[in-house]
């Protein structure tokens, strides 16, 4: 679920150093059709992009390809074993450069035309300070985009086990007490406004899944992976029982009972009015 700059506080550093031992498969499976179709309306042959949160930039290289050899494309994680591993995956693309970097430390001689972010900026909790580091490498009318989640608009068919339930609760509450928003996806809009961009644009990306569908049961699965985490039990927010509860019950769900479940993504997309 997350793709991370280092814009964050300690006690998400712990949880994204968990999760990173076993994300990175899931990185490099990303593509930008299936994972961050929208964009493409907005790429073009000689763009010059910026891709924060990159991963092990498997969407990144994507990108590339369609910028083509007039454009080039910068992806920047603080994970250093994600873009150790994209660096060998896409040696071979001459216009993708891949750089451990944390966002608010990182210097570019050239500004951007555009400037990406993928399911990262949940994980931040100084919103503000990443915005004005956006704006100050973008060019004049430069555009961005931010592809992320509304989880507090989680949808479930039918609902999952009351042990789900409160596990899912206590996930946001750590998450908001730890200066996250629950809801950037939507509060993006305003964020971006108030910094001074324009022309905001909102395109619709939920990701939908299905029970009877081929590999989407592993994806509802996704908060059973999440429980797998004991960062949780150990900030004292659920104990360790009812976080092993939570996970037998909604695997059971999920196998037996689930129909569906959606999560709600949008990608806001915005001009630098300067």
């Amino acid at each position: 679920m997350c793709q991370i700059c280092q814009t964050v506080t300690a006690t998400e550093n712990k949880v994204i150093d968990r999760v990173a031992q076993n994300a990175s498969n899931i990185f490099s499976q990303r593509t930008l059709e299936k994972d961050y179709r929208t964009l493409i309306s907005a790429l073009k042959p000689g763009l010059r992009v910026l891709d924060i949160g990159c991963g092990t930039g498997a969407i990144t290289k994507d990108i590339a390809h369609i910028v083509g050899s007039t454009g080039y494309v910068v992806g920047i994680d603080n994970t250093a074993s994600f873009i150790s591993e994209g660096k060998s995956l896409f040696a071979g693309i001459q216009n993708l450069e891949l750089v451990h970097a944390d966002l608010l430390d990182f210097v570019s001689k050239e500004k951007f035309d555009l400037i990406i972010s993928a399911r990262t900026f949940q994980w931040i909790s100084t919103i503000d300070k990443a915005i004005d580091k956006v704006k100050s490498l973008l060019k004049p009318q430069g555009q961005l985009s931010i592809l992320d989640y509304n989880h507090e608009m989680i949808n479930w068919n039918p609902k999952p086990p009351v042990s789900m339930l409160h596990f899912y609760n206590m996930f946001l509450m750590w998450r908001k007490d730890a200066g996250m928003n629950n809801r950037i996806a939507f509060d993006m809009i305003d964020i971006l406004e108030e910094h001074g961009f324009d022309q905001v644009e909102v395109f619709n990306a939920d990701e939908h899944y299905e029970r009877h569908f081929p590999g989407h049961l592993e994806n509802i699965k996704i908060w059973s992976k999440v429980a797998n985490s004991k960062q949780m039990v150990d900030e004292g927010y659920i104990s360790d029982a009812a976080r092993l509860d939570a996970i037998k019950d909604y695997n059971e769900w999920a196998e037996s009972e689930a129909i569906s479940m959606t999560l709600k993504l949008r990608e806001v997309r915005a001009i630098l009015n300067s």
